[in-house]
């Protein structure tokens, strides 16, 4: 069995981020994997709630995001990640147990990094807890993957499915500094997204993985070979959707 723990990745991050400032890259279990859910401003229409978990493949298949439904401003985090040949078993924690939750209910990503040894381009089973509950969330084979987990990222956005017309995009930077989606269009295979003006803010100088739920309205998009255009706050590129 294999394990990444939050403790290790915490540690190991700080020095990821250094490696990132000297021009060098990581791995993305290096750099401890956090989850945000940048505010859509009414950009797009939200997911249907959902009982459970969904999943995500993202970072070419090295990393994933869970998806579950609760307060937008309380984002579970992943706290431990082991797996057992294809099943790989994901324990989430809330970040703070004792802050005030907006009492809306909307769709978070949280994400984290698959330990060595699992193939994304076979099923993955991931067994997630987080407080009482358990459940599972499938993410189906995609030989078109070819991150190794455990390898080198290289801080690129990517974005994976969790529903039809819903996809978790990620993307890497300031933890301080979350890109906030100011419009969402899509037809037929593609589409775009437009992030707002960056904030003239100070950031902080990590390198995090920023997680942001977008949604497309119903038999607007075509999943299969899909491409996402990003434009603005620095992001600008066209990536596949997997999944």
């Amino acid at each position: 069995m294999t394990r990444i723990s939050r403790a290790a990745t915490s540690l190991i991050g700080l020095v990821a981020a250094a490696a990132f400032l000297a021009g060098c890259a990581g791995t993305p279990g290096d750099t401890s994997p956090t989850s945000t859910n940048a505010p859509q401003q009414n950009a797009s229409p939200a997911p249907e709630p959902e009982d459970g978990f969904e999943a995500a493949w993202l970072d070419d298949g090295r990393m994933f995001a869970v998806v579950s439904w609760g307060s937008s401003t309380c984002i579970p985090q992943v706290d431990e990640v082991t797996a057992s040949g294809q099943q790989v078993s994901v324990s989430m924690v809330d970040a703070d147990p004792d802050a005030a939750c907006t009492a809306d209910y909307a769709p978070r990503a949280s994400v984290g990094a698959f330990p060595e040894g699992v193939d994304p381009t076979k099923d993955v089973e991931l067994v997630v807890t987080y407080n009482d509950m358990t459940d599972d969330a499938d993410l189906d084979a995609d030989p078109s993957l070819t991150g190794v987990p455990g390898g080198q990222t290289e801080y690129t956005p990517s974005a994976g499915w969790f529903e039809d017309e819903s996809l978790v995009l990620l993307t890497w930077g300031s933890s301080s500094c979350i890109p906030v989606v100011e419009s969402v269009e899509g037809s037929g295979a593609s589409g775009t997204v437009t992030f707002a003006a960056e904030e003239d803010k100070p950031c902080t100088m990590d390198m995090a993985p920023r997680a942001t739920v977008v949604a497309f309205a119903d038999d607007q998009v075509d999943d299969d070979g899909f491409q996402l255009t990003l434009v603005g706050a620095g992001l600008d590129a066209t990536i596949p959707v997997r999944g």
